[in-house]
């Protein structure tokens, strides 16, 4: 096979990152993640902080605004339809706080390219770690709703993933696509991972860095709250279970064909 077969071969994926008032990291974070991927798009969930006015001067991405903001969910929403629209093979998304590292994009697209969803895990090696200050650093409150959510998703839908909220992932757009994503906030996940398993879509989970640049960033208002915000969550998940019960098509094939 040549190198131009071979290339032909290579999954074509888009890498998407929703923003929101990322004044302080926008920059640094698209400059590295411009090293390791070819097409990104940014979503720029409504900001009013002076990151509209950063995006604007670079000519290296395409960006897509929200006029107003509409939520973590509805941003991802924009970024999977684009992808959809554009015929992508794949789509890795990737946060703009600085919690990810822009060189493992290639690779979680790669190996994304047999199954449905890759998804990013903060704690699939936890347990090995030698460095018993490896979680200081983290919220308490954020890392026991997430072990909390993660054990009630796995126990009601049958999966065995270890981290429920990881924002870096890789995705099938043909898997995509058979997806109906409703959620705007930051429970979308949520939704997700309710449809794929319904749906039996092939899911794998890679280690990444547990890392926490800001240890104070909000949720927003009332969701700042802890016992509100797993109280969402867990509405979120009924909802998203019963919704999926409550479809005509509901009894789909429950294998779906790998991105080849």
């Amino acid at each position: 096979m040549t190198h131009d077969q071979q290339a032909s071969k290579r999954p074509r994926f888009l890498t998407a990152l929703p923003v929101f008032n990322e004044v302080q990291h926008v920059t640094d974070v698209l400059d590295e993640v411009a090293k390791y991927a070819g097409d990104v798009l940014v979503v720029d969930d409504g900001s009013t902080d002076g990151t509209r006015e950063l995006l604007a001067e670079r000519d290296d991405i395409h960006v897509i605004l929200h006029e107003k903001n509409r939520g973590y969910g509805a941003a991802l929403h924009t970024a999977f339809e684009y992808a959809i629209v554009m015929r992508y093979d794949m789509i890795v998304t990737i946060d703009c706080d600085g919690q990810h590292e822009p060189q493992r994009i290639a690779q979680i697209a790669y190996d994304c390219s047999k199954i449905d969803i890759l998804s990013g895990s903060r704690y699939l090696d936890l347990d090995q770690s030698t460095d018993p200050s490896s979680t200081d650093h983290v919220p308490p409150d954020r890392m026991q709703i997430n072990k909390i959510i993660t054990a009630e998703i796995n126990e009601r839908l049958g999966l065995d993933i270890t981290d429920a909220f990881c924002g870096f992932k890789a995705y099938c757009t043909k898997a995509l696509a058979k997806l109906d994503l409703t959620e705007t906030g930051y429970a979308m996940p949520l939704e997700l991972w309710v449809q794929a398993a319904k749906h039996g879509l092939r899911i794998q989970e890679m280690p990444v860095p547990l890392i926490y640049l800001e240890e104070e960033r909000s949720f927003g208002g009332a969701l700042d709250a802890a016992d509100t915000r797993l109280q969402y969550y867990r509405e979120v998940i009924d909802r998203a279970v019963l919704a999926f019960e409550q479809s005509p098509s509901h009894s789909c094939d429950p294998k779906v064909s790998p991105c080849s």
